[in-house]
């Protein structure tokens, strides 16, 4: 499995650095080709289910993710997401954390993906390539330029 780990620190006070990297759909302006939806009623929570479908017409897949943990920053400890990817193509799990600071937030992103049929052999194409694909996504969820 490939495992990448992505940092970034903010302005945004944690509250809001939360609200941006956990509005799924928003991740759909930052990830080539791909679309997110969520595919269960709200509030989002441990339980959610959402979908990121990547590709072009009919030559994509489904990416289907839950969330198994759910905990919110609080002025006193870290916020942590964590996903767990049930996908046929792509499995594996994120976590997101959020720690607040005195001058806004930090990030914590770490994924460990698998990719049926893709060589262990291509674990590091494929660790480099998630560090450069959801960096910049993550980078746009903080700017507010993935539209959330």
């Amino acid at each position: 499995m490939a495992v990448f780990r992505i940092g970034r620190t903010t302005g945004l006070p944690a509250a809001e650095c939360w609200r941006r990297v956990t509005d799924w759909p928003a991740h759909s302006a930052g990830v080539p080709l791909t679309s997110v939806s969520v595919t269960t009623p709200g509030p989002v929570g441990a339980g959610t289910v959402f979908v990121a479908r990547t590709g072009a017409g009919r030559a994509g897949f489904d990416d289907p993710m839950e969330i198994v943990r759910w905990e919110p920053p609080a002025p006193d400890r870290a916020g942590v997401c964590r996903l767990e990817k049930r996908g046929r193509v792509v499995t594996g799990w994120a976590e997101i954390e959020v720690h607040p600071g005195a001058a806004g937030s930090v990030v914590l992103w770490t994924e460990e993906l698998r990719v049926r049929g893709l060589p262990r052999a291509l674990d590091p194409l494929l660790t480099r390539a998630g560090r450069i694909v959801f960096g910049r996504a993550l980078d746009g969820l903080l700017s507010g330029r993935a539209g959330g």
